[in-house]
C-alpha cells in the first residue's frame, strides 16, 4: 500500500475501522446501470433498513434476504456477516488490478462512518468507487467527494413496506444534488413504470435507468421487451441484470 493509504487507514478513528460484511468477490462484471458490463469488484455489506417484498403490497423479494431478515438468516453466522476491518477490504480490494469497486448491500450507507473511511481510502489509493444504495440516507460531504457514481435505487411500492420509509424526500435531492447520482428503478409491472415516472418528475431525477425485476435469465429478458417501448417513449434507458443473464441466480457472480 502507498504512504498516503496507510497514513489514511492509521488516522482512522475506532467507530470507522471495521464493517459488517456479508460477501466479498469479484473480479466479475457490474451487472445494472450505466457501468454494466465493466470488470469490477464488489463488497456487499450487511445490514438494511428496508424489507423488501414483505407486506401485502410487494409483487417481489429482495435477491439478499440473508443481508437483513435476521428471522432467517442468524447474523453471528460468518456465512451471512462478519465484522471486518477497512484495511482488510482494501488489501483485498488492491491486491485484485481492478479498477471498479462496487460497495452494495444491504443498505452500505448505514455504515456510514465505515464506508466513508473504506470509499476515501481506495480512492486515493486510485480505485473507482460505486455505491449502491436505496436512496434513504443523506450522504456525508467526504463520501461525495470519494465516490465516482452513486447508483441509487429508490424502492417503489411492489417492493413492499411504507412509502415513508421507502422514500426520503430529503436523501434523494442530497444525492440528486451531488452531480454523482444516477437512478434505477426495479420494474415487476407496467405500472411501476408510472409511478418511477412521477417520482423522476417529482424529484427533477436525471439520468433515469430501468430494469425488470428476475433472478432467472427468463424473467429478465421477458422484463425487459415488455417495458422498451414504454421506456423509450418516457425517456429511460434499459439496464439489463447481466449477472442474471449468465450465471442466473449464482451467488457471487
Amino acid at each position: 500500500m502507498s504512504a498516503g493509504v496507510l497514513h489514511l487507514l492509521s488516522s482512522s478513528a475506532a467507530d470507522d475501522r471495521q464493517l459488517s460484511v456479508a460477501e466479498t468477490f469479484g473480479p466479475t462484471f457490474q451487472g445494472e446501470g450505466p457501468s454494466t458490463g465493466r470488470q469490477a469488484l464488489f463488497i456487499r455489506l450487511s445490514r438494511c433498513n428496508l424489507s423488501c417484498g414483505q407486506g401485502e403490497q410487494a409483487r417481489w423479494a429482495c435477491d439478499t434476504p440473508e443481508t437483513w431478515d435476521f428471522k432467517r438468516f442468524d447474523p453471528r453466522d460468518p456465512a451471512v456477516a462478519r465484522r471486518q476491518s477497512v484495511e482488510s477490504l482494501t488489501a483485498w480490494a488492491l491486491g485484485i488490478p481492478t479498477r471498479l469497486v462496487v460497495i452494495t448491500g444491504g443498505e452500505p450507507m448505514i455504515q456510514m462512518d465505515g464506508l466513508t473511511r473504506l470509499a476515501r481510502v481506495l480512492h486515493v489509493a486510485g480505485r473507482e468507487i460505486e455505491i449502491e444504495t436505496n436512496g434513504t440516507f443523506m450522504p456525508s460531504g467526504e463520501l461525495v467527494e470519494s465516490v465516482h457514481a452513486f447508483n441509487v435505487s429508490p424502492k417503489l411500492t411492489s417492493a413492499g413496506g411504507r412509502a415513508s420509509a421507502r422514500i426520503v424526500p430529503a436523501a434523494l435531492r442530497a444525492l440528486s444534488e451531488s452531480g454523482k447520482a444516477r437512478f434505477k428503478f426495479v420494474i415487476s409491472h407496467p405500472a411501476d413504470l408510472v409511478e418511477a415516472a412521477a417520482l423522476v418528475e417529482r424529484f427533477a431525477l436525471n439520468e433515469v435507468w430501468v430494469m425488470p425485476e428476475g433472478v432467472s435469465s427468463k424473467a429478465v429478458l421477458d422484463g425487459m421487451r415488455e417495458m422498451a417501448e414504454d421506456a423509450l417513449r418516457r425517456g429511460f434507458n434499459l439496464s439489463p441484470r447481466l449477472h442474471t443473464l449468465l450465471w442466473e441466480d449464482e451467488r457471487g457472480r
